[in-house]
C-alpha cells in the first residue's frame, strides 16, 4: 500500500473526521488515479485510508478512518448498504430518491459517488478518481442490494475534468427507454434520465415543491411565476395548491415541452399555465416594464458559485435576480428563492436576499428556511455538502 506523509500540522482537518486532503498538505507521496493510499502525519501516524486523485487539488478523498478497514469489494457493499439504511427509515413517499450522495453519508460516506432511483431505474454520477476506479464492484453491489436490473451512467458532471476523466453517459447495466415518470407528493413528474440536469431531476428539492403546494392553498395564490422552471416542478406543486395561474420561465425550449407535459400528465388545464421560453433576467425587466406583478414568485436559478473564488460574482447575479422578483411581488406575497451553489454559505445568500430588499425598497420577513430533502443529508464533519439553501419570504403587506 502507498503511502501519503502529511506536512506538520496539516492532520488536524483528518482528526475531525473532514474527509478532503488538499495538494497542499502532502509532503510526500504518490499513487496511480484511484489507487488506495495509506495517510499519516508528519510523524507517520496512521490517519486513514482515502482515493488518490494525482491531478486534483483534493489529492486524497478518505475511505475510512480505520486502521484496520481493508478497502475492497466487501468494503463497498458494505458502505452501500450503510447508505440505503440510512434512508429506510425516512419513509420517503416517492419512487425518486436519493441513495448514495457521497461525503455526506456519513463518516466519511462513498466520496464522489452519487445515486438515484428513477423508478426502476438506478443512476449513478461518479465524479472522482476512487469511485471511478472501482465502479464494477459498485455497480454490481447497487443492483444486487436494490434488486433492480438497470443502471445509468451520468458522469457528465463538469468536476469530472478537475479529476481529469473524461465525461462519460451510458448503460451501465441494463438497457432500455431513459424517459420514466415517478411520483412525489401526489403528483406525477415525467422525465429522461439521459436528458435531464444532473442524474435527471433535481430530487434534492421534493420537500420545497411539497411546501409551494402548501403556501399556495393556505395564501390563495392567483398568479404565480416560478424562473428557472426547468420541467415544472414547482409549477405542478402551484396548480396543486390551487394556484390560478403559473408562468414558467426557462431558457431551454425541450424542459418547457416536459414542464407542459407534467402540468398536462396531472389533469390540470393548460390554460392555467403559461410557458415562456426566455432569458429570465430580461423577462423580470420587461415584466415590470408592463407593470406586470405577482402573488408568489420562485428563483431556483443554477450553480452561479461552484467554488468560493466565484462567490463575489454570483453574488451580484443572486442579488439582482432577487431585486427584481422583490419589485414583482404583490404586497403580502411569497418569495421563493434558492441557491445550489457550494461557494455561497447560508448566511451571504440571506445577506445577498436583504441587500436586494433593501434596493428594492420593500421590507420583507422570513417565513421559512429551507435545505434539501431529507435522502440529502449534510455530515457534521462535512459543511460543504450543504449546497442547497432556501428562503421562502413574504413582502410586508403596505
Amino acid at each position: 500500500m502507498k503511502t501519503i506523509r502529511l506536512k506538520p500540522a496539516k492532520e488536524k482537518s483528518l482528526q475531525r473526521r473532514h474527509p478532503w486532503v488538499f495538494d497542499g498538505a502532502i509532503a510526500k507521496g504518490g499513487a496511480d488515479a484511484g489507487e488506495t493510499v495509506r495517510v499519516e502525519s508528519a510523524e507517520g501516524a496512521f490517519l486513514a485510508w482515502g482515493a488518490y486523485s494525482p491531478q486534483s487539488r483534493i489529492r486524497v478523498r478518505v475511505w475510512s478512518f480505520d486502521e484496520g478497514q481493508r478497502i475492497d469489494a466487501a468494503f463497498f457493499k458494505q458502505r452501500l448498504r450503510q447508505a440505503l439504511a440510512l434512508r429506510s427509515p425516512l419513509q420517503i413517499a416517492s419512487n425518486g430518491l436519493r441513495l448514495v450522495h457521497g461525503e455526506s453519508d456519513g463518516l466519511p460516506g462513498l466520496p464522489g459517488l452519487v445515486v438515484d432511483r428513477y423508478g426502476d431505474i438506478l443512476v449513478a454520477q461518479f465524479t472522482s478518481c476512487g469511485p471511478e476506479r472501482w465502479k464494477d464492484v459498485l455497480a454490481d453491489a447497487l443492483l444486487e442490494l436494490t434488486g433492480l436490473s438497470r443502471l445509468y451512467e451520468r458522469s457528465d458532471a463538469s468536476a469530472r475534468a478537475l479529476e481529469g476523466l473524461p465525461e462519460l453517459k451510458g448503460w451501465l447495466r441494463g438497457a432500455g427507454e431513459t424517459a420514466c415518470v415517478i411520483h412525489e407528493n401526489g403528483w406525477q413528474l415525467g422525465l429522461d434520465v439521459e436528458l435531464g440536469h444532473k442524474t435527471g431531476y433535481y430530487l434534492d428539492q421534493r420537500d420545497s415543491r411539497r411546501d409551494m403546494a402548501d403556501y399556495a392553498r393556505r395564501f390563495g395564490f392567483q398568479q404565480v411565476l416560478n424562473c428557472f422552471s426547468y420541467t415544472g416542478g414547482f409549477s405542478v406543486a402551484a396548480l396543486a395548491g390551487g394556484a390560478a395561474h403559473v408562468t414558467s420561465i426557462d431558457s431551454s425550449g425541450p424542459a418547457l415541452e416536459r414542464a407542459r407535459a407534467n402540468v398536462e400528465l396531472n389533469g390540470f388545464e393548460l390554460a392555467r399555465a403559461t410557458f415562456l421560453d426566455a432569458d429570465v433576467n430580461a423577462s423580470l425587466r420587461r415584466f415590470l416594464a408592463e407593470g406586470r406583478s405577482f402573488d408568489a414568485i420562485v428563483l431556483d436559478p443554477p450553480k452561479l458559485a461552484p467554488t468560493v473564488a466565484h462567490a463575489e460574482r454570483a453574488a451580484r447575479a443572486y442579488k439582482d435576480i432577487n431585486r427584481l422578483a422583490f419589485k414583482l411581488l404583490n404586497p403580502g406575497g411569497v418569495l421563493f428563492t434558492y441557491s445550489c451553489s457550494g461557494g455561497i454559505g447560508v448566511e451571504l445568500f440571506q445577506k445577498i436576499v436583504a441587500g436586494a430588499a433593501l434596493d428594492a425598497g420593500v421590507d420583507a420577513v422570513i417565513l421559512q428556511r429551507q435545505g434539501g430533502a431529507a435522502d440529502h443529508p449534510t455530515a457534521l464533519a462535512f459543511p460543504e455538502g450543504e449546497y442547497l439553501k432556501g428562503l421562502v419570504l413574504m413582502r410586508r403587506p403596505d
